[in-house]
């Protein structure tokens, strides 16, 4: 039998649920004060992705749909989904796959297209990630560095930000290398824009306007895939808007989380 994944749970037994899915190399504790904030009115599953954290679990192939169905298999009936990057990417796959297990989506610094496709131009290109890719297998220490110095560059309160994000990372078992290689070729391969026409449930998308890897114009692209869509853009944060922001990003998941359930 696989074993599952870590889960961490949080709040009252009796509240609405959610599922919190990090982002690429890093783990569940990098939720940082959103779990405090939000665990006072809210059931948190926090999971720690295949490989990532606490998460010794074998490394699903490089496929969305197995990443998300061992997230699934750990997550309660139906809940209300928060995903921030390459955990917002899982979380699509989640409200695909089931959709009847998907109450609402909450997508931070996330879209269904991670790089560059034609008519999806807001995007990393596939040539600075595969270039991340043969730098990870040269140096993955370093190359985990300087991943998290992008996703604070340019953003206000960056230094501190830099610094709560790498004690925080700390804190867990780095990711494996197989993990994290795994990661960027869901990163590289997924596409998942044809699934949102069927997105019936409240979906909301939160977009720093200084991320250096998701470009804030991500958004437009996101209202042509489904009308009925929630924006939020954060003016001075990046790619971690939850740390640099994390009032502003609590006050505003409040808001729309009242609204979903």
């Amino acid at each position: 039998m696989k074993q599952a994944l870590h889960v961490a749970r949080f709040g009252p037994a009796s509240a609405p649920d959610v599922v919190l899915l990090h982002g690429w190399a890093m783990h569940g504790g990098l939720w940082g004060g959103l779990i405090e904030d939000l665990a006072q009115r809210y059931r948190l599953h926090v999971v720690d992705l295949p490989g990532h954290g606490y998460s010794e679990t074998p490394i699903p192939d490089a496929d969305i749909v197995a990443w998300a169905e061992a997230v699934l298999a750990v997550a309660p009936q139906r809940a209300i989904w928060i995903g921030w990057s390459l955990g917002g990417l899982i979380a699509q796959a989640a409200a695909r796959a089931r959709p009847d297990r998907v109450a609402a989506l909450a997508l931070l610094a996330s879209t269904p297209s991670f790089v560059v496709r034609p008519d999806w131009p807001s995007a990393v290109a596939v040539e600075q990630l595969t270039t991340f890719a043969a730098a990870l297998s040269a140096n993955a220490q370093a190359t985990l560095s300087r991943f998290l110095s992008l996703q604070v560059r340019g953003a206000a309160n960056a230094a501190s930000t830099l610094r709560a994000l790498r004690t925080a990372l700390a804190s867990r078992p780095m990711a494996t290398p197989a993990a994290m290689q795994a990661g960027l070729r869901l990163l590289l391969e997924t596409d998942l824009r044809a699934a949102w026409g069927d997105f019936d449930m409240p979906v909301v998308a939160m977009f720093g306007d200084r991320d250096t890897l998701i470009p804030v114009e991500a958004a437009q692209g996101l209202l042509t895939l489904k009308l009925k869509l929630r924006v939020d853009l954060m003016a001075g944060a990046g790619h971690a808007p939850f740390w640099s922001h994390s009032r502003l990003v609590c006050d505003r998941l409040d808001r729309w989380l009242a609204d979903a359930i």
